[in-house]
């Protein structure tokens, strides 16, 4: 059981979606707007969160930007009503774990939600405990989902850590956007393959930031992307 905060103005809606993961045994609470989630969030932390786009006083995007700001890497799912690659982009920039276009089907927004709290829960799971990754100047810890690059912490969403530990695991192999993707979410969501360059020029941006001159992840035309060995 996993506490979620479902967030939408349309009450309806937020209703049926409320009752759906209640009876997937999740502890749900609701929001009608981002502000109203921002506030709840605060007071008590959920474990994921479920938000439409267009809201008032405080839209999706607004709220993913906040969160991320702030430190707080929360898997996020944005809703939205428009079905199209440059918002799903701007969702993704923003920091969004997923983006799911309406009118969607309820059983595949709870398995998305189900695989997000997989890969953020399993660091705390049983059994054997995920290798390290230490390549060059970037260490990767996935039980901590802690990432370092010359020492410096980077903050990543659960699907950025997925993504650059996909690459650093395998370093000089050049990784198709197809595969990318699939190491880096490992459920069945349908996602514009374009997407994964969202992602890499975040991870760049981020790594940039703290070694200005870094240059390990390369583009490869017409195939994808490899970690330089």
């Amino acid at each position: 059981m996993a506490r979620i905060l479902l967030i939408d103005d349309d009450a309806s809606l937020l209703d049926v979606l409320a009752l759906s993961f209640e009876d997937a045994g999740h502890d749900v609470v609701t929001a009608p707007d981002g502000q109203a989630a921002l506030d709840t969030h605060r007071r008590q932390p959920a474990e994921l969160l479920v938000s439409d786009v267009n809201m008032p006083r405080l839209d999706g995007y607004s709220l993913c930007r906040s969160l991320r700001e702030a430190g707080d890497e929360v898997p996020i799912i944005l809703l939205t009503s428009r079905d199209n690659e440059i918002d799903e982009a701007l969702g993704l920039e923003l920091g969004a774990d997923d983006y799911v276009a309406k009118p969607f089907n309820t059983r595949v927004l709870l398995a998305r939600v189900k695989a997000l709290l997989r890969r953020q829960q399993a660091r705390a799971s049983g059994g054997a405990s995920p290798k390290k990754v230490q390549t060059g100047k970037l260490e990767l810890d996935p039980e901590r989902l802690d990432a370092r690059y010359d020492g410096h912490l980077i903050q990543t969403t659960v699907t950025e850590f997925r993504l650059l530990s996909a690459m650093a695991s395998r370093p000089g192999i050049v990784l198709s956007r197809d595969r990318l993707m699939d190491l880096a979410r490992g459920d069945d969501s349908v996602v514009a393959e374009r997407i994964i360059d969202t992602y890499v020029r975040r991870l760049r941006r981020k790594l940039e930031a703290v070694s200005p001159g870094f240059d390990e992840i390369e583009t490869v035309i017409g195939a994808g992307y490899r970690w330089r060995g």
